[in-house]
């Protein structure tokens, strides 16, 4: 049995307990947070931009401990799960590498690369894994569009838009998602799961050039992005922010045009579905057979704590590539020219 001390009982907190219920072989031992109200099972104020409030929970089982270094010197727990705002990741996971547990922290791993390559070099020395909730990967219509393409059964990749737009959550003043010093602005939290998946689909980019929307506190709360790869395909382009009506909370979703089949997939359209058109004028509906998003990564993270086997979908290297790439999407809003690919 693998045992989850989870830090941060915000609304990640609170979707990575209620996906974790549902894993074979795992179980919530301990919670950390600083809210009382919250350290006994009254989440009934915790919302997000999808999905239902914590609710009332039964923690009777559970330890709870009001500071996260207490939950550090538990020496039953196997894998801490850090939800706490990406200011906060640098010294968390560190302390908890060095104490011999291994980490599942939530995107993006860290607000710099300063702070990443520092957690990656406390994970090697510690001999733990430092794994990273993309969970794109896992959600049931990109985890099959990505199989889909790397099939080869319609031939090359050769263009794919990206789009994922929110109403700014509820949520924000608090966990202050719309701040550059805390959560990197709505062009590194919420932008980075389709720059994620953008590598996981097509590797790499060489340059990047994006237009941006950007508020008074500094934070890109928008952007178009074109990443441009050597050779000219495959033609990438994507678009995230925060700048819907709360009546249009969340909506994400893709067209991928390969050589032989267009997928098309929009939250609000096609449900959970892909519709997929082929050379012969003929339309499919793709039902995706795969577990919800976080039960799926969340089951992978135990399963590699389990079998001791790091990972090669949510590993920390992956995630810094990520956080590097949009980084730079960043600077591009800024000077207002292509930007080309460094480390």
């Amino acid at each position: 049995m693998i045992k989850v001390g989870i830090i941060g009982i915000g609304f990640m907190g609170v979707t990575h307990f209620k996906a974790l219920q549902q894993i074979e072989g795992a179980r919530v031992a301990a919670i950390s947070t600083r809210d009382e109200q919250k350290l006994n099972g009254d989440w009934r104020s915790i919302k997000g931009n999808f999905g239902d409030s914590g609710g009332v929970q039964d923690v009777s089982q559970i330890a709870r401990y009001p500071q996260w270094e207490e939950m550090l010197a538990d020496e039953s727990i196997d894998l801490v799960d850090v939800c706490l705002p990406t200011h906060l990741h640098r010294d968390v996971c560190i302390a908890a590498l060095r104490a011999g547990k291994h980490v599942l922290v939530e995107k993006p791993l860290s607000l710099s690369l300063e702070d990443a390559d520092a957690m990656l070099a406390v994970a090697e020395q510690a001999g733990r894994m430092l794994m990273v909730g993309h969970v794109l990967r896992f959600f049931p219509a990109f985890a099959e569009a990505h199989a889909i393409v790397h099939s080869g059964e319609f031939g090359a990749l050769l263009g794919a838009h990206l789009k994922r737009v929110i109403a700014a959550p509820k949520w924000g003043a608090d966990d202050h998602f719309d701040k550059v010093s805390k959560s990197g602005g709505p062009a590194l939290d919420l932008h980075i799961h389709d720059t994620d998946f953008v590598h996981y689909l097509a590797g790499v980019p060489q340059q990047v050039r994006a237009i941006g929307v950007t508020n008074g506190q500094g934070a890109v709360t928008y952007l178009q992005t074109q990443y441009v790869y050597g050779g000219g395909t495959p033609c990438i382009t994507s678009q995230s922010g925060a700048l819907s009506m709360p009546g249009l909370p969340f909506e994400h979703g893709y067209d991928i045009y390969l050589e032989k089949a267009t997928l098309q997939f929009n939250n609000l359209f096609t449900g959970d579905d892909i519709w997929l058109y082929t050379a012969d004028g003929e339309k499919q509906i793709v039902r995706p057979q795969r577990k919800e998003a976080f039960v799926a990564q969340l089951e992978h993270a135990v399963e590699c704590v389990r079998s001791n086997t790091p990972s090669q979908l949510i590993d920390a290297t992956a995630a810094r590539r990520a956080l590097s790439v949009c980084l730079q999407e960043q600077q591009s809003v800024s000077l207002g020219q292509s930007v080309t690919i460094g480390e």
